[in-house]
C-alpha cells in the first residue's frame, strides 16, 4: 500500500452542522498539515456542489477530493470522525460519520490513491474501527488492515 498514512492527520469528535462543514474540516486539516494551499478547501466543496455526493464511497464514509493542481504540495490524507453523522444527499450511504479528505499531486496518483483507499475501506470492520478510533494510531491501523 502506498497511501501516505505516515503523515495522515486524524481529528476525532469533530462537530459539523452539515456536509460542507464536514468537508471543510478535512480540508483545513490538509492545509494545517501544509499538504495543500487554502484554495483546495473551496475546491473540495465546489466539486460536490457541482457533481453531487460522488465522494460518499461506502456506508457512512466520504472521501472528498479535488483535481491534482498547483495548490497540492504533496499527497495527503486527513481523517475526520464526526461527533454526529451528517447527510451528504447520497441515496444509499448517508449519513456520513467518517470523512477522509484526500489530495494528490498528479492525476495518476489521484486514481491510485482512490483505488487503494477503496480497497482499504472494503476490509472487514474497517469503517467501524475508523469511526470508533480514539486516536491517530487506531485510525491508521484500521486503514492498514
Amino acid at each position: 500500500m502506498t497511501l501516505p498514512l505516515d503523515e495522515a492527520t486524524f481529528s476525532p469528535g469533530v462537530h459539523a452542522a452539515d456536509w460542507r462543514a464536514a468537508v471543510r474540516a478535512g480540508g483545513v486539516d490538509l492545509v494545517t498539515a501544509r499538504a495543500v494551499g487554502r484554495a483546495y478547501v473551496d475546491e473540495l466543496v465546489q466539486q460536490i456542489e457541482q457533481a453531487g455526493p460522488y465522494c460518499v464511497v461506502a456506508p457512512g464514509v466520504a472521501v472528498p477530493h479535488a483535481r491534482a493542481s498547483a495548490v497540492v504540495r504533496r499527497d495527503a490524507l486527513a481523517i475526520v470522525v464526526l461527533d454526529e453523522p451528517v447527510a451528504f444527499g447520497h441515496p444509499h450511504h448517508d449519513p456520513v460519520r467518517v470523512v477522509i479528505a484526500m489530495a494528490a499531486q498528479s492525476p495518476r496518483r489521484h486514481l491510485q490513491m482512490l483505488a487503494e483507499l477503496a480497497n482499504a475501506l472494503d476490509g472487514d470492520g474497517v469503517i467501524h474501527r475508523l469511526a470508533a478510533a480514539a486516536d491517530r494510531d487506531a485510525a491508521i491501523a484500521a486503514l492498514r488492515g
